[in-house]
């Protein structure tokens, strides 16, 4: 966009082919970690910081891609919004799906500090992500899961004055946790 350089729109649009070949129809999200079936037994994995990538699959299907990127986005985005959150709008950071029925297994952690607190990274990549798919859809849904998870976000008692908040909203040191400036700035 900024440098009218066809060189680049090539690269994004192959980025996005080849962030569809993680996405298993059974499910019906991009897979994670394939390297987590051997290490944990996990049959399919999908991490909340996916849905920052759903933006690419949405530009490529608008931009020249096939519009199956756009298919895929939507997918996971529905998916995701049914499996990864809890009552609270609080999100796990990953879901491990059976193959064979596309179920969930589990929610759990790999980065927060428990399988059921709340990783501040992976709420801002909710944030982020149900935004930009609502920016891209126009479909009403995405922009209500936003607005959940953002009150989840500046309605939690652990979230400090200045706004940056603590790693994990429920670690156990707080006030004396490492904050997390990235989830911050989304």
């Amino acid at each position: 966009r900024l440098t009218g350089e066809q060189k680049y729109k090539k690269m994004l649009l192959r980025a996005a082919d080849s962030l569809a070949t993680l996405f298993d129809e059974r499910v019906g999200t991009i897979h994670s970690w394939p390297g987590m079936r051997q290490q944990k037994g996990w049959p399919h994995n999908t991490i909340i910081d996916n849905m920052l990538n759903l933006e690419l699959l949405f530009w490529a299907a608008k931009n020249g891609g096939n519009k199956r990127l756009y298919d895929i986005a939507f997918s996971h985005a529905e998916v995701t919004a049914n499996n990864q959150f809890r009552d609270d709008y609080s999100t796990c950071h990953v879901v491990v799906y059976d193959t064979l029925s596309g179920k969930r297994i589990s929610q759990l952690t790999h980065q927060g500090y428990a399988d059921e607190s709340s990783w501040a990274r992976g709420q801002a990549w909710a944030l982020y992500g149900y935004t930009t798919c609502y920016r891209y859809t126009k479909d009403k849904k995405y922009l209500d899961q936003a607005q959940k998870v953002y009150n989840f976000i500046f309605n939690n008692k652990n979230l400090p004055e200045d706004l940056v908040p603590y790693w994990d909203y429920d670690a156990p040191n707080i006030p004396n946790e490492p904050r997390d400036a990235s989830a911050a700035a989304c």
